[in-house]
């Protein structure tokens, strides 16, 4: 099920489904949900007979809800939702009289820190946030990660990493390219560089390790990935996406790349309605582009195929699509062969 941009109200009561219209009327994109005797259906506003039952059934559709009733009350109605902080959406609570608004849930990454201050604002009364590391002006990896275009491989280890610096602990970070400079810089008090060598003596203890390599790291180890490669592929007219997901898996392993790293994939104009690459761009999460085959034909690449020459008028799909998508970067990669299918990867 998608989940929509928009945030869901929910309140019990009259005092409260005031509050909800407050809300509604200061935000873009809000729908109201109340009970039946307090619900306007003629204002677009949404009747319930059960606020559990509502919630089961909006949870995973929008990216926040803004509950105006008792915090435990939200508690029972949410355990049996709560699938882990990378996939729950922001949960705030409001009291009756619109004074504090409460981040609940997922208050990083899900948003629930910046829609209570928002909540607040509108209402003029107050947001409550109570991760540590905001209360403590400290950096929030996870949000300092996603702000510079990376992902989180292992979230299980950011408890380990934010316990060390709220306990004023210098948290020990590997990162040779440089993704994470802006932090580590910003804060030199919190973070000490090391090198490969050093950060594998350290394997009890948090360590936060940054690249697009493939790891399998120790269990205290925050892993951020930067998006920064690019799958080039090229396929035969209606190659399926098992065939087309088995060669972008045997590329990335040959890479040594980690696929949390991935940032788009890449091909020719003339594939930009083949289903299986489509479905293959959905299932890794990243953005499909395509170029036309005068773009790829300009680029010179080590593997060129007077086949492929004499279909679409250009020598190279894959290595040249990666490059051009890698913005002239470079070929980790080249091009490799299924029976359908080609696949190359170029680093940004």
């Amino acid at each position: 099920m998608q989940t929509t941009s928009k945030v869901a109200l929910y309140a019990l009561g009259a005092p409260g489904a005031g509050i909800c219209r407050r809300l509604a009327a200061g935000m873009a994109s809000a729908e109201v949900f109340l009970p039946q005797r307090h619900a306007r259906p003629e204002n677009g506003e949404r009747p319930f007979r059960s606020l559990h039952a509502v919630l089961v059934d909006n949870f995973s559709r929008y990216q926040g809800h803004v509950l105006v009733c008792a915090a435990g009350m939200v508690v029972r109605c949410l355990v049996p939702l709560l699938r882990g902080k990378a996939q729950d959406p922001a949960v705030v609570v409001v009291d009756q009289k619109g004074q504090y608004a409460v981040s609940l849930l997922s208050g990083h990454l899900g948003g629930a820190n910046e829609l209570a201050q928002r909540t607040a604002l509108i209402l003029g009364g107050e947001a409550v946030i109570t991760t540590a590391t905001d209360n403590l002006g400290l950096p929030s990896l996870e949000m300092e990660a996603r702000r510079l275009g990376m992902g989180v491989e292992n979230l299980s280890a950011l408890a380990g990493v934010s316990g060390a610096l709220v306990d004023g602990r210098k948290v020990p970070v590997c990162d040779p390219e440089g993704w994470l400079d802006p932090v580590t810089n910003e804060h030199g008090e919190l973070f000490t560089p090391v090198d490969t060598d050093q950060a594998n003596t350290l394997l009890e203890q948090p360590v936060v390790w940054v690249g697009w390599r493939k790891l399998r790291p120790p269990r205290s180890w925050l892993v951020l990935r930067p998006r920064c490669l690019v799958l080039g592929m090229g396929c035969n007219r209606n190659t399926g996406v098992d065939e087309l997901m088995g060669l972008a898996s045997d590329a990335l392993d040959r890479a040594g790349a980690a696929r949390g790293s991935l940032k788009s994939l890449a091909s020719a104009e003339a594939k930009r309605h083949e289903p299986g690459l489509l479905e293959l761009a959905q299932r890794l999460d990243v953005e499909p582009v395509f170029f036309t085959h005068e773009q790829l034909a300009e680029v010179e690449v080590p593997n060129p195929s007077k086949t492929v020459l004499r279909c679409l008028g250009t020598s190279s799909v894959c290595e040249a699509a990666a490059l051009l998508a890698s913005q002239n970067g470079k070929l980790i990669l080249p091009k490799i062969k299924s029976a359908n299918a080609t696949a190359a990867v170029a680093l940004i």
